[in-house]
């Protein structure tokens, strides 16, 4: 009966996750208007607080703030609750695409109407790069970070371990000197950690799990290879959506294709890398998380024409375990928050951290412009450079105008269908 009282909240998030378009930085400001100046859920100070706590997080920052506030509001309870509602609307019309793009090939109907989705992806990668380097490359070190942790992601792209190792440098890097975020308080009390210990044996357990089912053949070993990828993809992305997407790529695109996989013979899980970018171009023109993706990734990777329940529990455990972290380390971090945030290295680290999150975005896009414009150029494809200037159209677009993100998308559907 508590809950009853929460309702006009629920139903305000609710409203929020089918309307926040535009990705942290769109629902940032949708936050600010709804549950700030509108409802007064929190302050303004507050506000920033939980987003700056969250950006200190990996995981899906949007997501951590708008859950922090149903913690703030009513405690662990209606903080899942917060937290399921926000995401179930996105991960619905994401799971659903996987089984829609299944229908369409099945019987034979064209897909030429999607292929200038991915160059459209890559546009928005841009602008997110663009936008971030002007908050985050503000002196030499910054400058060396990007500098590295592009060249290490270009050419280390296909070593899943690339991205937790260019941040973790990043953040050592950063604090060898103490002069421009000196320590200016008295260290408080050592802090306790033993409520992250879940996270970490759900992070151990899926391992084990994943690595035991494939190599004694399980019926459902797909499953269990689904929810320790995501759920290690959730554990250490930092940077959100856009750094999400090169480590889903990697795993799910490149890994399958390289010669050790392909001599070993290994059942991994796999994508087709146009049904992949369809779904990040796509999950841009939806409201709601981009880790939503998950749901789409999740179906994609079981779908099996007999056994489409398989495909399901795929969409639900692809959700499940690509938000899960996220929920995990927020609300276990956030009552030790107020001690935390008086560590002057974690903010020594977080402005190595960002940079390199710079970094692995520019990196990813050279990447992935490598095999979706420049490789159709040299076969004397057209494609090539439609694609290109679709991308680099999409970034102008994004940088110059207010347009809405869904019609971007839209009309590079037009575009693939016309042409």
């Amino acid at each position: 009966m508590v809950l009853l009282r929460h309702i006009p909240f629920l139903r305000s998030v609710l409203m929020h996750s089918i309307t926040a378009f535009g990705g942290p930085q769109g629902h940032y400001g949708m936050m600010l208007k709804t549950f700030v100046h509108q409802r007064r859920d929190v302050t303004e100070e507050e506000l920033m607080e939980f987003n700056a706590f969250c950006n200190l997080l990996p995981g899906a920052s949007s997501t951590q703030t708008l859950t922090l506030i149903g913690f703030k509001r009513g405690g662990l309870t209606l903080a899942f609750i917060t937290l399921l509602i926000w995401i179930t609307p996105a991960c619905l019309i994401m799971g659903s695409l996987s089984f829609l793009i299944d229908y369409l090939k099945d019987r034979n109907l064209p897909l030429g109407i999607f292929r200038f989705v991915h160059p459209m992806a890559i546009g928005f990668i841009m602008y997110s790069a663009w936008r971030l380097f002007h908050i985050s490359i503000k002196n030499t070190i910054t400058k060396v970070i990007l500098f590295v942790a592009s060249l290490a992601t270009f050419l280390f792209f296909k070593s899943p371990w690339i991205f937790p190792a260019v941040i973790v440098c990043a953040g050592i890097a950063t604090n060898f000197s103490s002069r421009r975020i000196p320590q200016i308080e008295v260290p408080p009390k050592k802090i306790k950690w033993g409520n992250i210990l879940i996270f970490f044996f759900l992070f151990i357990a899926a391992g084990y799990a994943s690595e035991t089912a494939t190599q004694n053949h399980w019926k459902n070993r797909k499953l269990f290879n689904l929810f320790e990828n995501n759920y290690r993809f959730s554990s250490l992305v930092f940077g959100g959506g856009d750094v999400l997407m090169p480590m889903m790529y990697e795993q799910y695109v490149v890994r399958p294709q390289t010669q050790k996989i392909i001599d070993s013979k290994r059942d991994v899980l796999k994508m087709e890398k146009e049904d992949f970018l369809t779904g990040y171009g796509m999950v841009r023109a939806i409201p709601g998380p981009v880790f939503s993706i998950g749901a789409y990734t999740g179906g994609m990777v079981t779908r099996n024409e007999d056994d489409k329940w398989l495909q399901m529990q795929g969409c639900f455990l692809g959700a499940i375990a690509i938000f899960l972290p996220s929920a995990l380390l927020v609300l276990f971090f956030f009552p030790v928050w107020h001690n935390l945030k008086k560590y002057a290295v974690i903010y020594r680290s977080l402005e190595g951290i960002n940079a390199a999150v710079v970094g692995i975005m520019i990196g990813a896009i050279f990447y992935l412009l490598k095999d979706v414009c420049l490789m159709p150029i040299l076969e004397n494809k057209i494609d090539g450079w439609v694609s290109i200037a679709i991308s680099i159209a999409t970034f102008f677009i994004l940088q110059k105008t207010k347009l809405p993100t869904p019609f971007v998308v839209i009309a590079c559907l037009i575009v693939g269908w016309l042409i």
